[in-house]
């Protein structure tokens, strides 16, 4: 880790400003999910804790950017944020402007004070200069704990720490980064990676980045039935994107001059309907009868997956294996789950629905590293650029 992080940081007697990922689900007033308010919690206690002041930042939902709006106001977080950390926490009635500076000039070491959502004001998604000058006025230092939006470059993320002598990574920051570029700089081997998902589209940038780098990447999901078709083999009424199709055999092949090994499904859950399905069965090769779908991998391709991931020492997942939020088609998704857990490799779970799948098979503390952020992780295994994380200081 060369960057800078909070530890680093003077923070007696300063006024903090840390950028968080508090985008959390919200029902009836009530946060429902509090995982990533929970993440940010050993940044904001670090600084707590040795005399500093937080001023703390974050996005909620997709507000126009006109003003204030009601039900996606921050007070639900800043009052779960207040019963996790058991002090309390005040809430700006606005984003910047006189009467939040003078909240913050008020603060005193320990305080916390918790900004109206980001966009609010328009300036947040427009890396505004002039936004991000305004937000400069209302703390002495300045740390990035919210991976999540690192892959972005709103102006509380890219703009506004270019304004500070030093910008350092928060704790989960620091965590994220460690594992998804110092880990993987120079994994252990077998490099492992399984890669799954609805399309191939949303994946080309990932297994561009993949191929060449690591040893075996296992295909499931949707996106499995575009490479099968490549190969001549019947899919059924699966979904398909048949304009990738070439781009899928270039892969292949690419990968095989690389020394990439691919490997898709050997057999598969099928259906004849997603919705309202009245025949569900398990295909007896890689090929889909005419009027079914898949919708998850088979039971032969479970068991081959799980041996190249027991004998794995790095593996990264991106993807569900199936329909995994219906249980008749979980099983791939939470076998891949728990022979993650069980493999004696360095783990990284990268991307929302893995996320959740690992959740669902009650395995997350298993892994070595659950990443907080979807879009960002993946765009970090992709090798995107991550103007969150370049406007960091480095030591």
């Amino acid at each position: 880790m060369t960057r800078l992080t909070v530890r680093d940081l003077s923070v007696a007697g300063k006024r903090v400003f840390v950028r968080v990922d508090f985008n959390v689900p919200i029902r009836d007033g009530q946060v429902t999910d509090d995982s990533r308010i929970r993440a940010a919690l050993p940044t904001i206690r670090f600084i707590v804790e040795h005399g500093g002041a937080v001023v703390a930042a974050s996005h909620l939902g997709r507000p126009s950017g006109n003003g204030f709006e009601s039900d996606l106001s921050m007070e639900p977080v800043a009052k779960r944020l207040s019963e996790l950390l058991e002090q309390p926490v005040k809430l700006a009635a606005d984003v910047c402007g006189p009467d939040v500076e003078g909240l913050t000039n008020t603060l005193k070491p320990g305080e916390i004070l918790l900004l109206e959502n980001l966009r609010f004001n328009r300036g947040e998604k427009k890396g505004d200069p002039a936004f991000a000058e305004d937000l400069r006025k209302l703390s002495d230092l300045y740390v990035n704990d919210a991976f999540g939006t690192s892959h972005r470059s709103d102006t509380s993320v890219c703009g506004l720490p270019k304004l500070y002598d030093q910008a350092a990574a928060g704790m989960l920051m620091e965590k994220e980064i460690h594992y998804f570029e110092d880990v993987l700089a120079d994994p252990e081997r077998p490099y492992v990676s399984i890669v799954g998902g609805a399309k191939v589209s949303d994946k080309i940038p990932l297994l561009k980045h993949l191929i060449g780098d690591v040893d075996t990447i296992l295909i499931g999901g949707a996106m499995a039935y575009t490479f099968l078709l490549g190969e001549g083999t019947a899919v059924g009424k699966s979904l398909v994107e048949p304009d990738l199709v070439d781009l899928a055999n270039e892969l292949r092949k690419e990968a095989a001059e690389k020394g990439t090994t691919i490997l898709l499904p050997a057999d598969h859950v099928v259906a004849d309907d997603f919705s309202e399905p009245k025949d569900i069965r398990i295909t007896e090769g890689e090929a889909i009868p005419e009027g079914f779908m898949g919708l998850d991998i088979g039971p032969e391709t479970i068991v081959r997956y799980n041996e190249v991931l027991r004998s794995a020492r790095t593996i990264v997942w991106n993807g569900p294996m199936g329909v995994f939020e219906d249980e008749r088609f979980a099983v791939g998704t939470l076998s891949i789950s728990e022979a993650m857990a069980e493999a004696g490799a360095v783990t990284i779970v990268g991307g929302g629905d893995s996320t959740a799948a690992v959740k669902l098979a009650g395995v997350a503390d298993a892994m070595d590293h659950v990443s907080t952020g979807g879009g960002a992780s993946l765009a970090y295994l992709a090798g995107e650029p991550m103007p969150g994380i370049d406007a960091l200081s480095r030591k």
